[in-house]
């Protein structure tokens, strides 16, 4: 079992930059991989960015250049620093966890979402 915990939402005017952080319980978290999503109101929930377990990252194309993956397995955590942001970036975002295991199956864990507001 993983719990994770977001931190760092909050609100910041355009142009403005954040840093989100996720902490994972468990101690086999580095084999997880990991990503970051988001959900604006009244649409889905959509991928922003995602992590393997070797250090491979993949964003979306809105926020290619502006947001950077991260993670630091000694401390069981993943980060999302977010530059340049817009105001479309507004949004409940969630860290995930995923882990396929030969013999048992996939693990799948979300956290309980942080809010984003980017807003003058």
């Amino acid at each position: 079992q993983v719990q994770l915990v977001e931190s760092g939402g909050g609100l910041v005017q355009p142009g403005g930059s954040l840093r989100l952080s996720c902490a994972a319980s468990g101690n086999i978290f580095s084999r997880y991989a990991a990503g970051w999503y988001r959900q604006a109101p009244g649409k889905q929930r959509d991928l922003v960015a995602t992590i393997t377990a070797g250090g491979r990252t993949n964003y979306a194309d809105s926020v290619k250049g502006r947001f950077t993956i991260s993670r630091d397995n000694a401390k069981n955590t993943v980060y999302l620093q977010m530059n340049s942001l817009k105001p479309e970036d507004t949004a409940v975002y969630y860290c995930n966890a995923v882990y396929v295991s030969p013999l048992t199956g996939k693990y799948d864990y979300w956290g309980q979402g942080t809010q984003v507001t980017v807003s003058s």
